[in-house]
């Protein structure tokens, strides 16, 4: 270091000797006589003067016999014309101004080669060499005052959390597991959708190990210089191998773990690079005993297959969105330091929000606290949670939107018209909450919500959901006799839903149980674009049939069910077009023909 700032003093002098010689031989100029005005008059009547420059009351110029001179003149108004009467060349420029302005001119280089030399010296001495830095990791390491979080923070995941102990035990008391030939896993990789719990697993694994916990993301490895990525990777296990036993958690890992050779830039990628030195550092010919890499990521499908085999990440950790008893808990959790009300069940609301994650979990709480601070509540009640719940689910009202009354009736006749037909179809999701009032980007809402978690879907089901989609776009035509663009999400919806149906699940009597399309990946942006087509045309023309079929015989279908049932269609719509919001109790009065005194209307 010290020779590196020898170094810049002897260019920081360097440069100061080339700015002061530029300055110096800048304002050289041919030297120039300083005459008295007289003898300049003198010199303009004896026709001895070729040029003269008049700057404001300074005038300079060139004689006869090519030398140069200056004089000072005063306001003299016949000068113009006597210099002109001898046929002098006159050159009139603007007088100077201030002075300093020429003093900063040549001083202002000087001065910014110096800020630039303070401001490169500081970050060096400031953030251990940071302008030379490009090459270390940006790992952090986890103090153990800094990290409050503990397996008792995290619910809803016990077989992750089973795993990551062990793997915390085995580094607390390695013999115990070594007198049976057993070795330490040399990597962890949690796999899950977003918002399962992924990185606070990781933060409770630095909470809960006794050994240096090194936190680093996926995209620090990678620059706009060649070669970083490679040497931040070592500078890592590097950094690990003088703290073992440690930890090394790296987030989101798809950041540098991508199948190699689907880039841009070939067997040359610096991301290409960068993956080739972690499968080197984790499983190469130098081992590096006692460092464990715990990864996630929601995206293992574009993981290279190198980095995922055992020797490398041996144990691939799931953590599912949480079932019912895993939402209880989690609740919970973040219902610590919320004060309840009395009416509060968080077993009823963990049955009502199936497949949320953790973290919708989290937000849902949030938003009840924020709702009953909004009112001056001292306690969070019922009503907060369900009017957060739709928030969160349906998206924040827009009771400011302007809507005319033909559109609101239309739009309460669609919405009764998806409500109805899920009631009238055997084995649909009960409705939960049906809203004409303009919630995120929709006029309105029909939300079901399934009794329980299900993870997977028979062909009545999924039928029966497409049927759904389509019965306020039937309700449309069967009261008003036209279509509006209010159905277009929901043909988008049912159409996708048949196309996977034929294509993906083989629910087509006439195709068979056969799927169709290979789906073509565009893996260093992550995305799906199309799938290939891997069957002829004939079949393409039998497929299009098939899912025509299926969306047109379920919009038959709503339609004869809401011809079926005209009169509770209207009921229900009058009901929306006086409440705007009917909830599932109201909608079961109204159907089965029993409503209360303020439900009670007749059809339109």
């Amino acid at each position: 270091m010290n020779q590196l700032y020898k170094n810049l003093a002897l260019w920081m002098v360097i440069g100061l000797i080339v700015i002061l010689l530029f300055n110096l031989f800048s304002s050289t100029q041919s030297p120039r006589e300083e005459i008295v005005f007289s003898d300049f008059m003198r010199k303009v009547e004896m026709g001895e003067v070729r040029e003269v420059t008049i700057k404001g009351n300074n005038v300079s110029g060139r004689l006869a016999d090519g030398s140069n001179f200056k004089t000072y003149t005063v306001d003299y108004p016949d000068l113009v014309k006597i210099l002109r009467d001898r046929g002098v060349r006159i050159i009139a420029k603007p007088p100077e101004q201030n002075p300093w302005w020429n003093v900063l001119y040549s001083v202002l280089p000087m001065l910014l080669f110096i800020g630039v030399w303070i401001f490169f010296m500081r970050q060096m001495q400031g953030g251990g060499a940071k302008a030379l830095s490009f090459g270390k990791a940006r790992a952090r390491l986890v103090a153990d005052k800094q990290n409050k979080i503990t397996f008792q923070d995290v619910a809803g995941v016990d077989e992750a959390k089973e795993e990551l102990k062990e793997i915390i035990e085995f580094l607390k008391d390695p013999p115990k597991f070594q007198r049976l030939g057993g070795k330490i896993p040399k990597g962890v990789l949690l796999v899950g959708p977003p918002g399962t719990g992924k990185t606070l697993l990781a933060k409770a694994i630095a909470g809960e190990a006794n050994v240096p916990f090194f936190s680093i993301s996926g995209s620090d490895f990678v620059e706009m210089f060649v070669g970083v990525g490679a040497s931040r990777v070592r500078d890592l296990f590097e950094q690990g191998k003088k703290h073992a036993p440690c930890i090394i958690f790296m987030d989101e890992i798809d950041a540098v773990g991508r199948h190699r050779g689907a880039g841009l830039g070939g067997g040359h990628d610096e991301r290409e690079q960068t993956l080739n030195q972690l499968l080197v550092e984790m499983d190469g010919f130098e081992t590096n005993e006692g460092v464990i890499l715990i990864a996630a990521t929601n995206r293992p499908d574009v993981l290279d297959p190198a980095l995922l085999r055992p020797g490398r990440f041996d144990r691939q950790v799931v953590v599912p969105r949480p079932d019912v008893r895993g939402r209880d808990e989690i609740l919970k959790v973040h219902a610590r330091r919320i004060p309840l009300a009395p009416d509060v069940d968080l077993r009823l609301l963990a049955r009502g929000t199936p497949g949320f994650s953790g973290a919708d979990l989290a937000n849902l709480v949030n938003e009840a606290a924020l709702l009953a601070a909004r009112r001056n509540k001292k306690l969070v009640e019922r009503i907060d949670f369900d009017e957060a719940k739709d928030k969160v689910l349906m998206g924040v009202e827009r009771r400011s939107m302007i809507i005319s009354e033909e559109e609101k009736k239309t739009t309460a006749f669609h919405e009764a018209g998806h409500a109805l037909v899920a009631i009238l179809l055997p084995g649909a999701d009960p409705i939960h909450k049906v809203t004409i009032i303009p919630r995120g980007r929709a006029l309105g809402i029909t939300q079901q919500l399934p009794t329980d978690d299900k993870y997977s879907y028979s062909k009545d089901y999924l039928l029966n959901r497409i049927t759904i989609s389509l019965g306020g776009r039937a309700a449309e035509e069967v009261v008003f006799g036209q279509k509006t663009t209010g159905a277009g999400d929901d043909l988008e919806k049912a159409t996708e839903l048949a196309r996977k149906m034929v294509c993906e699940w083989g629910m087509s009597e006439k195709l068979g149980p056969l799927t169709f399309g290979k789906r073509e990946e565009a893996i260093f942006l992550g995305k799906e674009f199309a799938r290939h087509q891997d069957y002829s045309e004939e079949t393409a023309v039998l497929i299009d049939g098939e899912i025509k079929r299926i969306v047109m015989d379920c919009a038959e279908k709503a339609r004869r069910l809401l011809e079926e049932q005209l009169e509770k269609l209207h009921l229900l719509a009058r009901a929306l077009l006086e409440r705007e919001v009917l909830d599932a109790d109201e909608i079961t009065q109204i159907v089965s023909g029993s409503p209360s005194p303020a439900l009670s209307a007749a059809p339109a």
